[in-house]
């Protein structure tokens, strides 16, 4: 362990103990401080924020999250920032509302219980947590799980709802890569029975309590995993919101949960589901990619709420649809996942 400091975040006024040994955003974890955050690795710019002052250093960390001239003039990746000091920082980005209401992470040994293919390249995972561990989460959040036989991790939203108490079953949707770390090991390296260890919870992906608010659930891909989750709440609690939920693939065969999604909808008094493809508009679904769906279909939307998860260059584009259509980015919730591949 390294020497310890003080971190003071403006314009909030909290004050974390920070390890020399652990990043800034790490040390915000432990201490139940849920700071804007994504990848964790220093390639989705989520958790930059402005030094103030104070003497810090950062892991490497992509250009694409942060500019060799926005370094220059004092930004920072707290997921890549360790202290040397006592540091002063201004948060750009925050959540009053989640701010405090943190979950520390925790690590928990898990099993798995099933490998099902949804589609050709998508993947349902399920695991048991041991029923001697505990791992609370949001709905809407995600886990870290280690890869069998080194000390890397891959991070994965949960598809289900949370469970009380030791144990519980852990639902995630995975995209299969040639190669993968760890999606490669879906093909039939990994098995029931198979043991896993996870660690978390991350994400603020979690649902705000807005009843008097609209909802926009957007996805691409695997990151159906967090949207559904939501979807799966909202059913459960029979919300009365008006909810849309926009779902982009490629083609027809990219599809899947479509009765699930159906069967949930039917509990939700104003629900409404459209499948967008962007190569094939075959089987009746809409053409073209999701945000100019949801462009066509939606009009003013400054009196909504929106939940996101999918690439990058989907929720950016999403992003600025939704506000120039109204809605303040405050009240845009999303998840960027990156790959492994991602520089």
């Amino acid at each position: 362990m390294g020497d310890k400091h003080r971190i003071r975040f403006e314009p909030v006024g909290i004050e974390i103990e920070a390890d020399e040994d652990e990043t800034v955003l790490d040390a915000a974890f432990r201490q139940s401080v849920n700071l804007m955050h994504g990848c964790k690795e220093g390639q989705c710019s989520s958790c930059k924020s402005f030094l103030l002052d104070g003497d810090q250093q950062m892991e490497r960390y992509s250009t694409f999250a942060l500019a060799d001239y926005e370094s220059e003039e004092g930004y920072v990746l707290l997921c890549r920032t360790h202290a040397y000091g006592d540091l002063s920082v201004e948060l750009l980005n925050y959540d009053e509302e989640m701010l405090l209401s943190g979950i520390p992470p925790r690590q928990a040994r898990a099993t798995v219980v099933a490998v099902q293919p949804l589609t050709h390249d998508i993947t349902r995972l399920v695991l048991d947590v041991d029923s001697r561990d505990e791992l609370p989460y949001r709905t809407g959040q995600y886990v870290d799980i280690e890869v069998p036989g080194t000390d890397q991790r891959r991070s994965f939203s949960m598809a289900g709802l949370p469970a009380g108490g030791p144990g519980g079953r852990l639902e995630f949707i995975i995209k299969r890569y040639p190669g993968g770390m760890f999606s490669g090991l879906l093909d039939g390296a990994l098995g029931p029975g198979d043991p896993l260890t996870v660690k978390g919870p991350y994400g603020t992906c979690v649902m705000r309590d807005a009843p008097g608010r609209d909802l926009i659930l957007l996805a691409g891909g695997a990151g159906m995993a967090p949207i559904l989750a939501q979807l799966r709440g909202l059913a459960a609690a029979g919300s009365p919101r008006r909810t849309r939920f926009y779902y982009g693939a490629r083609t027809e065969r990219d599809l899947f949960a479509l009765d699930e999604i159906a069967e949930l909808g039917s509990r939700i008094p104003d629900f409404a589901f459209v499948a967008a493809l962007s190569e094939d508009a075959a089987g009746g679904y809409e053409q073209g990619l999701i945000t100019e769906v949801v462009d066509r279909h939606e009009g003013d939307l400054s009196g909504a709420d929106a939940y996101l998860c999918g690439p990058p260059p989907m929720c950016d584009a999403a992003t600025e649809l939704l506000t120039g259509k109204g809605m303040p980015e405050e009240r845009i919730f999303l998840d960027k996942f990156t790959t492994s591949t991602d520089t």
